[in-house]
């Protein structure tokens, strides 16, 4: 690479960033609802510089979606350390939603709407799947949760709550009595005699 090339870079990354910084900005406040447009004049960019790194709003919504999902794992590794295994469930989904509290395009990424393309982050997703598939079978072995609880209430859970962040936005009030409420649901003593 030569002298020449080397600002380029630097010049082209700084752009890079100023685009996500405000498309996290106008996403967070307005979902998809976010035009490209908006974006561009955000950030003080023209429209061709905001095409040549993102070819289309899908795909800058995709950039945005996967670089806040890649800190998903490190959530689920510091709730696994916890000891007590029903506090360690706990604060996985509580930390997760806390983790798209305020921005509604993450929300919906979160929720399974819209288009969303997830290559590249399967080794992340999946090691949050192993991790959380461990806190949530410690729990259970422990009788902290009720015994019936596995990986797959997991979406079940913070699908139903962050539809109420989502939906409700005026304040974190809803969703976090709607999660004390799922929470109340699927500690031990709310499963007993209860059967799939």
């Amino acid at each position: 690479m030569s002298d020449t090339e080397r600002p380029l870079r630097a010049d082209a990354r700084r752009n890079r960033a100023r685009i996500m910084a405000s498309a996290r900005e106008l996403f967070a406040l307005r979902g998809r609802e976010a035009q490209m447009e908006e974006i561009a004049a955000h950030c003080g960019l023209g429209m061709g510089t905001l095409y040549r790194h993102f070819p289309s709003k899908q795909a800058l919504f995709t950039a945005m979606v996967r670089e806040r999902y890649e800190g998903m794992a490190g959530l689920a590794r510091a709730a696994e350390q916890i000891p007590d295994p029903g506090e360690a469930f706990e604060t996985v989904l509580r930390s997760y939603l806390e983790a798209a509290d305020g921005d509604a395009s993450f929300q919906l990424a979160l929720m399974g709407a819209g288009d969303i393309e997830w290559e590249g982050l399967e080794q992340q997703k999946a090691e949050f799947a192993e991790i959380v598939t461990r806190v949530i079978e410690r729990a259970v072995v422990a009788g902290a949760v009720r015994a019936d609880l596995t990986y797959a209430d997991f979406p079940l859970l913070t699908r139903g709550v962050m539809a109420t962040m989502y939906f409700r936005p005026t304040g974190s009030s809803g969703w976090r009595r709607h999660l004390e409420l799922a929470l109340d649901g699927v500690r031990a003593d709310a499963g007993r005699g209860s059967a799939r």
